[in-house]
């Protein structure tokens, strides 16, 4: 540890001990607004495709190609966005990425053919992986460590309204002509209120001001949110470093680099988050994208495919609801792997029927289950790293993700016209307990460990 470390430890035990307030109500607020746009436009394309093949002659090929440009847009923006936080600031690399978000989608609604629109997909996603791996790095810092999966829940509640909101609005517009799809894209644009808010509300973190060196200022933030919550300060100034000691403004951690992640220290941290989220995000992004393309392929039509879809979509912020009261009550870790267990048992089921009403039944399941687990997933990879390499660690990993899906669309395609409907769900089936099975077997424990005791092995049991 550190000479800076007891300043931190005291300055992220003080953020610990505040009770759930205004302060945190509004954080969950801001920072779920920008999500909730932020998946509007992230799964208005599962909705808009069906139509665009119509519009524009396009093939399963051509769908596959724009779906796999906007996921290494994705792995681009949360690998620099990550960085960019972990050296700029978490609050303006996030209202940073939110500005390219909004104007990538401007030009998504304006695209006037594939090439155009495959651009602006690859810049949009850009924009809302960097803002949204930031955001999840945000909530964790400032949250008590007793409420942080719970209040990160909540974020994932308000933020997967953005599913539904897509469905519906692909729903009631796409059918409307040209004009509908993309007035489901510029939905998305509201995403500029919340970051509105997010600049009025959210202040820096003070663990990566702590982590900068910069103690002051972060003690100052911490004792502004001690007022907002009605709680004592008198205790504030002994979290401040001695006057004298050359600590009070200067970092004194050297600036994060992607190397960080692979070295002794975080090697086994950094690989088992990067497998979670690969394993996990891999098999809810090619659900979400493929299945109404896949069941319109299956001789439903576009209206009935697109209702069918907007059905499936409003299960996702009650599965996100759901895990509200597991997060914080067991070891994640257990919980998640029960919980790919069962999203593995409903898809393996989805595989085989074809009638409406069931494949309407089991796809709201696998659509619960699924947002069952994201809380999980987006807090616990954001507790295991240190403050210094925090949104880099969780940046990084869910940007890798985002390489398995580059090749994903293409290898959907060629296995459902290869093997046919139910291979594609078999093989989204065993995926869906991978990321259960490494938390379990290699992850370390970090449910109601302050981010201070989580981030140090020597502290952090495994098992």
């Amino acid at each position: 540890m550190t000479t800076a470390a007891p300043a931190a430890v005291a300055l992220g035990a003080r953020l610990d001990r505040l009770p759930i307030s205004t302060f945190h109500r509004r954080l969950v607020l801001a920072l779920a607004g920008m999500i909730l746009f932020e998946w509007v436009e992230t799964y208005s394309f599962a909705f808009v495709a069906p139509a665009l093949r119509a519009h524009w002659g396009l093939s399963l090929t051509d769908i596959a190609a724009v779906a796999g440009v906007a996921s290494f847009g994705a792995f681009a923006g949360g690998i620099l966005g990550g960085r960019l936080a972990d050296r700029a600031g978490r609050r303006r690399t996030m209202l940073a990425f939110v500005t390219v978000y909004c104007a990538a989608t401007l030009l998504c609604v304006l695209a006037q053919n594939p090439w155009q629109l495959m651009a602006a997909r690859f810049a949009a996603h850009f924009g809302t992986q960097g803002m949204a791996v930031v955001a999840i790095v945000v909530l964790t810092e400032f949250v008590p460590a007793a409420h942080r999966g719970r209040l990160q829940t909540y974020k994932v509640v308000i933020g997967s309204l953005g599913i539904p909101v897509a469905g519906w609005a692909g729903y009631l517009l796409v059918p409307q002509g040209d004009w509908g799809w993309r007035a489901v894209f510029a939905l998305g644009l509201f995403g500029g209120v919340f970051a509105w808010l997010v600049r009025r509300w959210v202040p820096e973190s003070p663990r990566w001001l702590a982590a900068r060196g910069q103690y002051a200022r972060a003690d100052e933030i911490v004792s502004a949110i001690e007022r907002q919550c009605g709680t004592a300060t008198e205790a504030g100034a002994s979290t401040l470093p001695p006057p004298g000691t050359g600590h009070e403004s200067t970092p004194v951690l050297s600036p994060p680099k992607l190397r960080d992640l692979l070295d002794g220290t975080h090697r086994r941290t950094f690989l088992v988050v990067s497998a979670m989220w690969t394993a996990g995000l891999l098999t809810y992004s090619a659900f979400q994208t493929w299945t109404p393309t896949l069941l319109a392929e299956n001789g439903l039509e576009l209206g009935d495919t697109l209702l069918m879809s907007a059905v499936l979509a409003t299960a996702a912020p009650l599965g996100a609801l759901l895990s509200a009261p597991l997060i914080d009550r067991w070891d994640r870790r257990v919980t998640q792997f029960v919980l790919g267990l069962l999203s593995a048992t409903a898809l393996l089921l989805f595989s085989l029927v074809r009638a409406p009403a069931t494949v309407l039944v089991l796809g709201c399941l696998v659509n619960l289950l699924f947002q069952m687990i994201m809380p999980f997933l987006q807090v616990y990879s954001a507790e295991v790293f240190p403050t210094r390499i925090r949104a880099l660690g969780s940046g990084t990993a869910n940007a890798l993700s985002r390489v398995a899906n580059l090749a994903a669309p293409a290898l959907i395609a060629a296995l459902y016209t290869g093997l046919g409907y139910s291979a594609v769900f078999l093989a989204l089936a065993c995926l869906a307990v991978v990321g259960g099975v490494v938390a379990v077997t290699l992850g370390p424990r970090t449910t109601g460990l302050s981010l201070e005791s989580a981030t140090h092995p020597e502290h952090t049991p495994h098992d």
